[in-house]
């Protein structure tokens, strides 16, 4: 069943920083080729450098960083060293393509605003899983821009309200060869709300989100606010903007 077309591919070759916009894309078993494929650690702690710690890493959200290794500030200056990345962050971080043996980000609830440890997949940098997608008909709901979910595709589709909740568990067709299994609705922290380069703060997205789609993503969290979600690759291969989507 056609469900829709991809719009937007994005990739963000280090976590947390502002990524690219794609034509194509290759995807892997480990998601979308070169993919939160580095990460800043924090020396004094070793934990990951997330922007879901807003009150630390809320500057992450300012880089841009391109798949050819270059990192440039909101000013264009381009950042070459680990020093001048600790610099701009106010913090003392190393940037690596090595996750630690057990990485871990620290994550401020939307609920409360408390700090609390969240593991990441063992050998990786990606939150949960190796897709994040979102639909335009979640966009709209909200409403809010894509840019404030960080996603890796945005699906254009007809249906009103959260659709992909419905998907959970079942499996998407994308272009002549990727298939992918959605897993788990995606429950948000702060990052949405917070300014992403030229893309100015929106305090009332997640309220939003919180009055129009709180649900249950993992039994384990309770109800979170949420959008889009997560999915695992069952079959790789290359995903262009226009293909069809299939449920």
């Amino acid at each position: 069943m056609p469900v829709g077309t991809v719009r937007q591919l994005c990739r963000y070759p280090v976590k947390s920083m502002l990524g690219e916009q794609l034509s194509a894309a290759e995807i892997t078993s480990r998601g979308i080729e070169g993919d939160r494929r580095l990460a800043l650690i924090q020396t004094t702690t070793g934990k990951v450098v997330s922007a879901k710690h807003p009150r630390l890493w809320e500057k992450m959200l300012q880089l841009h960083a391109s798949s050819d290794g270059k990192i440039t500030g909101p000013d264009g200056k381009v950042y070459g060293t680990d020093e001048e990345l600790s610099a701009f962050l106010g913090q003392p971080v190393v940037l690596t393509d090595t996750p630690p043996d057990d990485p871990t980000i620290d994550r401020e609830s939307p609920d409360d605003g408390q700090l609390r440890e969240s593991h990441l997949p063992p050998g990786a940098f990606f939150d949960f899983a190796a897709l994040h997608l979102i639909t335009t008909s979640t966009l709209d709901s909200v409403p809010a821009d894509y840019r404030r979910f960080r996603p890796n595709l945005v699906l254009d589709t007809a249906g009103a309200g959260f659709i992909e909740n419905a998907w959970v568990g079942r499996q998407l067709h994308i272009g002549a060869d990727v298939i992918i299994k959605v897993i788990v609705v995606t429950p948000r922290c702060a990052v949405p709300t917070l300014a992403h380069g030229d893309l100015p703060r929106d305090r009332m997205t997640v309220r939003r989100l919180n009055e129009k789609n709180r649900v249950v993503p993992l039994e384990q969290l309770g109800p979170q606010p949420c959008a889009g979600v997560y999915a695992q690759v069952l079959a790789p291969g290359t995903v262009r903007l226009g293909d069809e989507v299939r449920l």
